[in-house]
């Protein structure tokens, strides 16, 4: 992979500011990234004491190798110039910003991010979540620069689109797919929505199956419990691995040749650069673990 700041994004954990037990015992999780979430999981009248603690958390240093982004709430409500100000000030690895679903609003939000002097560190992470976003997903995801990762909001969608929520997600195939198409497209990278039921365990590993099926970067989740199962899909498997080296090798060993075949499959330019990518990947998460 030539990408020098690929970071893997296999588990992004959503955490409500407004619960200090929870900003705590983020510190200790073996996730990738953390969402300091100020929209959904907190009540009106906590908004501005979760802003402060949000903030707090972010500049604090406390988090270690972890990815670390704050989601404000949505440009339509009363809280959302605030958090951006106070966001920016705090200088996350990035802010999270709901419901964008035009290129309009992603200039708006970077137009923001610098007026309120965001460090250059601090990107834009966009949720897509309503059927206008999926249409125009391309042109969001390609707005800017400093917008780096799309977050699918698989809930709003399916309420948006009346869908029901069902084993295999056949109702929001079209948009997922749209979305995976406007990030690869675009060099973003792209995480799947949630999945509610915290309690099914096989409901959950199948759906990160999927995901990684499809092509999603990670899972962004919302109970510690579902990091392991989303960690374990979105990295490369020991087999992965050793088809990647093996590959290579006979790649290296067949340069000149003609034809190069490994375990009886014609190897081409794409296969290699695939099992590059793999490596690196794998690389990348084992030097994480080696780092505490």
């Amino acid at each position: 992979m030539d990408d020098p700041t690929f970071r893997p994004r296999r588990s992004v954990l959503y955490m409500p500011g407004s619960n200090a037990k929870a900003l705590e015992k983020a510190k200790t999780l073996p996730v990738d990234g953390l969402i300091l979430d100020l929209e959904d999981s907190v009540a009106p009248d906590a908004k501005a004491e979760a802003r402060e603690a949000v903030c707090a958390a972010a500049a604090s240093g406390a988090y270690g190798r972890r990815e670390l982004t704050i989601r404000v709430n949505a440009a339509d409500t009363e809280w959302h110039a605030d958090d951006l100000a106070a966001a920016c000030t705090a200088g996350p690895n990035a802010i999270v910003v709901p419901k964008v679903d035009s290129a309009e609003a992603v200039r708006t939000l970077v137009d923001t991010l610098e007026r309120h002097g965001a460090p250059d560190r601090t990107t834009l992470w966009a949720m897509v979540e309503t059927p206008r976003a999926m249409l125009h997903a391309e042109e969001i995801a390609g707005a800017s620069e400093r917008l780096t990762v799309l977050v699918m909001g698989t809930n709003d969608l399916a309420k948006e689109l009346y869908a029901e929520h069902v084993p295999g997600r056949h109702p929001l195939l079209t948009g997922l797919s749209l979305a995976l198409l406007a990030a690869r497209a675009t060099g973003k990278a792209i995480l799947d929505g949630v999945y509610n039921d915290v309690k099914d365990t096989e409901g959950f590993l199948a759906e990160c199956q999927q995901g990684r099926e499809m092509g999603f970067d990670g899972k962004t989740v919302i109970h510690p419990g579902q990091v392991e199962g989303a960690n374990a899909a979105f990295a490369p498997s020991e087999q992965a691995v050793a088809d990647a080296r093996g590959m290579l090798e006979a790649w290296e060993a067949g340069r000149g040749s003609g034809v190069v075949t490994y375990r009886g499959r014609m190897v081409e330019n794409l296969h290699v650069e695939t099992a590059r990518r793999t490596l690196a990947i794998h690389e990348t998460i084992a030097a994480l673990h080696a780092d505490g």
